[in-house]
């Protein structure tokens, strides 16, 4: 059983990390290996609708220029995909967003590569907007037609500044939750 987590902070130590590894804590002790993979800061160019993916059929993005391919073999390879972004003006990062739009459209046009695979989202947000990110996180893993848990709350926190995540009680309590959810149901899955 295997979990793969995209972070899209430009902040690689920040509180969408922090979220991130307090899903891991609770998949690793369930004995669900996890990997992490850096998106925000990187370069990742939006889709440019040339409609390649859906033509060639090889589960590959015609650009071969950044991480999208490997994501994409990674989301493949993986039973659960986490997906994380901060809030930036209610929406996702832009790295974020290219990543969902390259790899769901690759996804689609080669039959639904993560059909029935466990999604995901973890959400910081400084004060408003975060379930627009929720949404946008999620609209990739229904459209996907993946399995989407729930917790005892949104996947979000309140955390502006690196560390904040760790105070927000709930939004700890939230994330643990979910990773128990999330390792129950794969189990569920698997048996």
């Amino acid at each position: 059983m295997k979990a793969v987590a995209f972070n899209g902070s430009p902040r690689k130590l920040g509180n969408t990390y922090d979220m991130i590894m307090k899903v891991f804590e609770k998949l690793e002790n369930n004995s669900i290996s996890c990997e992490m993979v850096q998106v925000g800061g990187e370069y990742i160019h939006g889709c440019r609708a040339c409609g390649a993916c859906s033509k060639n059929k090889d589960t590959q993005c015609i650009f071969r220029d950044d991480l999208v391919n490997d994501a994409i073999v990674k989301m493949m390879a993986s039973d659960v995909v986490i997906l994380g972004s901060p809030t930036y003006f209610a929406a996702l990062t832009p790295e974020m967003k290219a990543l969902i739009d390259r790899c769901g459209y690759v996804s689609r046009g080669n039959g639904g590569l993560f059909k029935r695979k466990i999604g995901a989202a973890a959400v910081p947000v400084r004060r408003a907007g975060a379930l627009n990110v929720f949404q946008a996180i999620n609209n990739f893993f229904f459209i996907s037609e993946m399995i989407v848990p729930g917790s005892s709350y949104w996947n979000l926190s309140i955390a502006r500044k690196p560390g904040d995540f760790a105070e927000d009680a709930e939004g700890v309590e939230t994330m643990e939750t979910l990773g128990e959810n999330i390792s129950w149901l794969l189990k569920k899955i698997q048996s």
